[in-house]
């Protein structure tokens, strides 16, 4: 993937989770979500601390966003921007770093995990706050495409828990959120 079709992805998934986060009610923050131990409020946290992860291995940093607690729209609206400003120039994105997994780029991880957290990230948040929970198809293909590269990391500290049984007639989403380790 090249560091614009990166880019333009991440504008998609960070437009989706944005229209989601936005919808949040304010009663609904403090709602358990389908990761353990996390309200909805926490998860948002979650995914605006994860998007320095790529970026700090490289040299760069995010600026100061507005505190999560007092604005979660603002906190992930201003950490999209700064991100997507780095990811539009395609000298920062093609930035390399040793990662978890061998020798990558800020592009080239943003266009697979980083891509694949957004997506899952921005299904529990909608089942945290009562939200449409649906997945474009093209965002499940991606999700089913980077769980298969994981393979048994998948199931790694902190990332998905056990597998939960489906029905054999599920609807690809759920099969692939079971996968995941989400209740449906």
């Amino acid at each position: 993937m090249t560091t614009t079709e990166t880019a333009d992805l991440y504008r998609r998934l960070a437009e989706n989770l944005t229209a989601t986060v936005a919808a949040v009610p304010a009663d609904r923050w403090a709602s358990p979500s389908p990761c353990e131990g996390w309200n909805a409020r926490d998860l948002l946290r979650h995914i605006i601390e994860t998007q320095s992860f790529p970026l700090g291995p490289a040299g760069l940093t995010l600026p100061p966003v507005p505190d999560v607690d007092a604005d979660p729209l603002g906190a992930w609206t201003q950490t999209r921007d700064a991100v997507q400003e780095i990811l539009d120039d395609p000298a920062r994105a093609s930035l390399e770093f040793d990662g978890q997994m061998g020798r990558t780029s800020v592009a080239s991880t943003f266009a697979r995990f980083i891509a694949f957290d957004l997506a899952v990230h921005r299904w529990d948040m909608a089942r945290a706050a009562g939200l449409d929970e649906t997945l474009p198809e093209e965002d499940l293909a991606m999700i089913a495409g980077f769980t298969e590269q994981m393979g048994e990391a998948l199931r790694s500290p902190g990332v998905c828990g056990p597998a939960v049984p489906t029905p054999a007639d599920a609807d690809t989403q759920t099969r692939l959120l079971g996968l995941l380790g989400r209740r449906v």
